[in-house]
């Protein structure tokens, strides 16, 4: 048996799974479950579907939606919204590949989008890239070597600290100035996460076109705490509460470390939020039909 066949059917089975979820979910907030659910309509593709692993990576772009509506699915949550008239799908899918891979599936397979974006944080691998920068894709490697090619018509900007080059996904945290400036001399990456290459892959397979957008929250020189596995591999917020409050209790001096971080992340978020909103007036134009409606809702 072929085993990348094998693995793109269990992860379809997973997608169907986690939407029949979300939309079981859904149902019963608005009290219709069983048989007194109306059959309901697919919903109409959307313009740009986007994949975060963390909210707190999402949560700024998601503050320039209007009109969002939160769902959970199993492992994962999608908002959806508008964006000057541009239907936008955000899945939160968790850190790492296996997730990355089940929320895209779940995305494409419920809201069938026109682009697919790749967004989140990720560790500077150059050192002229600053927390803060851009890094646009326009090619993903993995660990064992595999490549993907984007096809990207995207020039650097130095003045608007966007840079476009090769992306490296890795299996997990990379917090050592040491390790980050040896894998980006292996790769010859700009910047490395957990994600995009399974994100990107997903997309390949699905014939979806395909972006990485990524934000710069860590420099090549900075070390992030060993701490931080520990914050990541949560998967809820109760569960993130949980381990940050172990962390300060094993460590108490760590609180100024996890202050650091979280006004670093939330000024990456916005930046990062304000970059994908440019991406997106390009990549979907406007429909002069809904253009009203959908400004109308936004100012709700």
């Amino acid at each position: 048996m072929n085993l990348g066949w094998a693995l793109r059917q269990w992860l379809q089975q997973q997608a169907r799974a986690g939407m029949r979820g979300a939309v079981s979910q859904a149902a019963q907030a608005t009290g219709q479950t069983g048989d007194d659910a109306a059959p309901r309509e697919p919903p109409p593709p959307c313009d740009v579907g986007l994949v975060f692993a963390l909210p707190q990576e999402s949560g700024a772009f998601v503050d320039l939606l209007g009109g969002v509506v939160t769902t959970k699915g199993k492992g994962f949550v999608v908002r959806s919204g508008t964006l000057a008239s541009r239907r936008i799908v955000i899945v939160e899918a968790g850190a790492g590949r296996l997730a990355a891979a089940r929320g895209t599936q779940a995305l494409i397979g419920g809201h069938r989008p026109l682009w697919v974006i790749s967004a989140g944080f990720a560790g500077g691998l150059h050192a002229d890239l600053r927390r803060g920068d851009v890094v646009l894709g326009n090619e993903i490697d993995d660990v064992s070597g595999r490549r993907l090619s984007i096809d990207l018509k995207a020039d650097p900007d130095s003045r608007a600290r966007v840079h476009v080059g090769r992306l490296v996904t890795v299996d997990a945290l990379v917090r050592g100035a040491e390790v980050k400036k040896s894998l980006g001399e292996k790769h010859g990456a700009l910047a490395v996460d957990m994600e995009s290459w399974t994100v990107g892959e997903v997309c390949r397979q699905d014939k979806v076109r395909f972006l990485a957008v990524r934000v710069i929250s860590d420099a090549i020189d900075d070390e992030l705490p060993a701490e931080l596995d520990a914050l990541v591999a949560q998967r809820t917020t109760a569960g993130r509460l949980g381990a940050a409050a172990g962390i300060l209790f094993r460590r108490p001096s760590s609180i100024k470390d996890m202050w650091s971080l979280k006004e670093q992340a939330m000024e990456s978020a916005d930046r990062l939020a304000q970059y994908l909103k440019q991406i997106i007036e390009q990549l979907a134009p406007r429909d002069p039909v809904t253009t009203e409606i959908a400004e109308s809702t936004e100012s709700q």
